[in-house]
């Protein structure tokens, strides 16, 4: 059976070809780990459901005058990992798939790391 061909590794200036997006050195820049791996396991969606059944309409569409239903438990400041801040509730909202995915496209999707 023939191969695919190579093309060009996704990363800026990497001139490697690859049958995959990154060449080996740099897939394991962007390998996101698991939902799981994240923090995300059976105690977050029991938790979260239970929240949502609480906090049921979405409150960026409420504060633009539309009443959606909320589907996401969305972090306000990501946790990046830290159980703190992924545990506390006050950092905890109920937001619709199309606000969660807006505001973690602009906000989230560019890590700020402290040194």
């Amino acid at each position: 059976m023939p191969t695919r061909p190579k093309k060009p590794c996704r990363y800026p200036g990497c001139p490697e070809m690859t049958v995959n997006t990154y060449c080996g050195k740099h897939s394991k820049i962007h390998n996101r780990p698991s939902a799981y791996d994240r923090g995300y396991d059976g105690k977050w969606r029991r938790l979260s459901k239970l929240y949502l059944q609480s906090h049921p309409l979405c409150i960026e569409c409420h504060r633009n005058g539309r009443l959606v239903e909320a589907t996401v438990v969305d972090h306000i400041v990501p946790h990046r990992g830290d159980p703190k801040l992924m545990w506390d509730q006050k950092n905890w909202r109920a937001l619709c798939k199309k606000c969660h995915d807006r505001k973690t496209g602009k906000q989230d999707s560019v890590p700020e790391y402290k040194f």
